[in-house]
């Protein structure tokens, strides 16, 4: 690595393109590049617009952008308190081993202090043994008892529609 001085900052308007290029990394990453369906415009108004539906946080070597971590709020029943959903946790594979995920999460956690949050929840792949590693070595519980489910719009309109079902249970 060029330089010792990460620089953990959240994301902002003029960071798009580098937001862009490493959501592509993290597909190509993840063996699925085709499916980023992801634009600036769609970015600019999720991420920075009147309401933002989620957030990022950018790790920074020297002024360049070498990961991120992007996140949104959930609420737990059982604790009776919010907590983060990392969705994305990235760092370019020459910066990997510098502190740099584990730097992303500890930022994640201060947030999480902040907003009085009970815990941070993600998934990650079972096939990502570094990853795996990684998480552990911070302090992560790998929960095996439970499954990733995921629904799109096109399958619930299509199982709807198959039940004769209305848009409202009707």
């Amino acid at each position: 690595m060029k330089s010792k001085n990460i620089l953990i900052r959240d994301a902002n308007l003029r960071d798009i393109p580098a937001i862009m290029e490493l959501i592509h990394l993290k597909a190509k990453f993840d063996s699925c590049p085709e499916s980023v369906e992801a634009t600036p415009q769609k970015l600019e108004i999720d991420l920075f617009g009147e309401k933002p539906l989620a957030f990022v946080v950018l790790a920074e070597v020297d002024g360049d952008s070498i990961g991120l971590a992007t996140y949104h709020f959930i609420y737990s029943t059982f604790l009776a308190k919010p907590g983060i959903w990392l969705d994305d946790l990235y760092v370019k594979a020459e910066y990997r081993s510098h502190r740099v995920g584990q730097s992303l999460m500890l930022h994640l956690h201060q947030i999480g202090k902040e907003k009085g949050c009970g815990r941070i929840d993600w998934t990650v792949a079972v096939s990502n043994e570094g990853g795996i590693k990684f998480y552990e070595r911070i302090g992560a519980k790998i929960i095996n008892q439970v499954k990733l489910c995921s629904l799109d719009v096109q399958a619930l309109d299509l199982s709807l529609k198959q039940n004769n079902v209305g848009e409202y249970g009707e």
